[in-house]
């Protein structure tokens, strides 16, 4: 079998639990607002960053690089995490919990398909169900932060109405109102306080401020020589 079998919290109060998760996506450029998105796109192109072929796109990612561990490791010291939302069709209900898409930012440069592959993405292990949150999706905040100059800082905040909507993606991407069974999908990702930069520490959270409850987790990135 494909894909890979991760211990999750499926719900409040269940325990840890097989899930088999068969794809990973990665969805990317999900702003609500087109222009904004647009002219974010603009200035990464200044970078050398080249423009995605549509916005939203969706970069397929082996289900193997999905992590639990707080330590993971990258070549290099040119990657760095991202908080994103994440969206699991899983026993056949839809659970919302939140990861780091970790990318390789020199990668990102001349390949963002590929870049996405090179590394492992964090996730916490618990998940709500989707129907306790979709009455006020919009309340629901995401959070990082990274370790720097010794202390912790904020890294990114922002509600997830900057996102479109999580049936949109779904529909985008499967062409149904459902993802297939087994899938998990990161639904974009804030804009960084201060710029995109590395850190060997990095936390991230999804709070709901309605029913007065978090998800943390948090990792260390082991940095491994280039030897050329």
């Amino acid at each position: 079998m494909s894909g890979r079998t991760l211990s999750l919290i499926l719900g409040v109060d269940a325990l840890l639990a097989p899930v088999h998760i068969e794809r990973l996506v990665i969805a990317g450029w999900t702003g609500r607002d087109t222009l904004a998105v647009e002219k974010h796109i603009r200035e990464l192109e200044s970078l050398g960053v080249p423009r995605p072929a549509s916005f939203p796109i969706f970069y397929r990612v082996s289900a193997a690089r999905l992590a639990l561990d707080e330590c993971i490791q990258a070549s290099g010291t040119r990657s760095s995490g991202e908080v994103e939302l994440a969206l699991l069709q899983s026993g056949g209900r839809l659970w919302v919990g939140v990861g780091s898409d970790h990318t390789d930012r020199e990668v990102e440069t001349y390949g963002i398909t590929v870049s996405k592959q090179m590394c492992d993405k964090p996730i916490a292990a618990q998940f709500w169900p989707f129907d306790e949150v979709v009455s006020h999706w919009d309340a629901l905040l995401l959070r990082s932060s990274i370790e720097e100059g010794g202390r912790l800082i904020p890294y990114q905040e922002g509600s997830v109405s900057e996102f479109r909507q999580p049936l949109e993606l779904i529909r985008r991407f499967a062409g149904t109102d459902t993802l297939p069974e087994g899938t998990l999908m990161f639904c974009g990702t804030l804009a960084a306080k201060g710029g995109i930069r590395p850190s060997e520490w990095f936390a991230f959270e999804l709070e709901d401020s309605v029913l007065k409850r978090k998800i943390r987790h948090q990792y260390r990135t082991l940095s491994l020589p280039i030897a050329g």
